[in-house]
């Protein structure tokens, strides 16, 4: 998986709620608790969890920790895009031509 690494921390934990793996409800690691469990700094799990935050996929409170509040369609739905962005890099397909073949598919 390519890309920056906070983007691959929220691709997975993404694939994990799409999956079932992480429920509406379900409590994350904390950003330290995740961090040290993957060897990496803790502002890096926080910039993935703002990033899931940002996506309506979690809930993230100082304080309270991280919870699953997206439902598993709309965790597929980012997942597959995030599919279709790496494979668009992958056949070198420009940001403005994926765009342009969206709007020409919906």
């Amino acid at each position: 998986m390519s890309g920056a690494l906070h983007e691959r921390i929220a691709a997975a934990v993404r694939h994990a709620i799409a999956t079932g793996e992480f429920v509406p409800g379900a409590r994350l690691p904390t950003a330290r608790q995740l961090a040290e469990q993957l060897d990496v700094n803790a502002n890096t799990v926080l910039r993935a969890y703002r990033q899931l935050s940002s996506e309506s996929l979690v809930d993230l409170r100082r304080g309270r920790g991280v919870t699953v509040r997206g439902g598993s369609d709309l965790a597929r739905l980012y997942q597959l895009t995030d599919e279709l962005v790496a494979e668009a890099r992958r056949l070198g397909v420009t940001r403005g031509e994926l765009m342009a073949l969206i709007a020409r598919r919906s």
